[in-house]
């Protein structure tokens, strides 16, 4: 199958050669695809001097907005399936296959490296894993699906799902939404074990101080996204 792998940047200079390089070396039968969300640093500068196959996004759109750009860029351009690798480095390719094969042998439309199901590599914080403890129930409730890592930004699609999304993406934080969004229109959601590394470099959106934000936000967002679903209007 033709599997193109989305990478988000958003100042990424620390990291995003070493990701991409992992990439080329581990999974080189796959296309690949930076999307450059206006980095002021020195992200740019790395992926043209290195002759890397980047999108530049005009203006800052978040992580929602540069993925459904590259879901978009997936749908125009003929692929089969889309995977999303974050570019801070979390992500190892040697996993992409685990990932890969429940959407390549069609068994799931959506499938999510997560680190939970073994408890293997980086687990990131105790804070952070309530708070993912907290959404992963809050979908349960509302839709009936337990997924245990709903903010694992490491996940494939199958053309059907990635269609959708090119069309209907949340542009903040769109993981837990995306879930939800998928398991309501009937798409196919499930996990795969992975292990995960800590961040190679730069700052991570959700600092202690937004943490507090986002789990509120992401939750109202989850709440008037499951009160407003009307599958008439699917």
């Amino acid at each position: 199958m033709k599997v193109l792998v989305l990478i988000p940047c958003y100042n990424e200079e620390a990291s995003i050669q070493r990701v991409v390089e992992r990439l080329r070396s581990t999974c080189p039968q796959v296309d690949y695809l930076v999307i450059n969300d206006c980095s002021t640093d020195n992200s740019e500068d790395i992926l043209r001097q290195n002759g890397y196959n980047y999108l530049n996004l005009p203006i800052n759109l978040g992580i929602g907005g540069g993925v459904q750009s590259g879901y978009r860029y997936a749908r125009d351009n003929g692929y089969d399936i889309a995977v999303q690798m974050d570019g801070d480095g979390q992500h190892d390719p040697a996993y992409l296959s685990a990932v890969l094969e429940p959407v390549e042998k069609g068994e799931l439309d959506m499938c999510i490296g997560s680190r939970f199901i073994t408890r293997e590599g980086f687990q990131t914080s105790f804070m952070r894993r309530v708070g993912i403890s907290f959404l992963s129930g809050l979908l349960k409730l509302l839709c009936g699906k337990r997924v245990l890592d709903v903010t694992s930004g490491f996940r494939a699609c199958g053309r059907e799902m990635f269609c959708y999304f090119a069309d209907h993406y949340a542009s903040d934080y769109p993981e837990p939404e995306a879930i939800l969004a998928a398991t309501l229109r009937g798409f196919r959601v499930g996990e795969a074990p992975v292990v995960m590394e800590e961040r190679q470099g730069g700052v991570s959106s959700i600092n202690p101080m937004r943490s507090v934000y986002y789990m509120i936000k992401v939750s109202l967002s989850l709440i008037i996204d499951r009160l407003s679903y009307s599958p008439k209007r699917r």
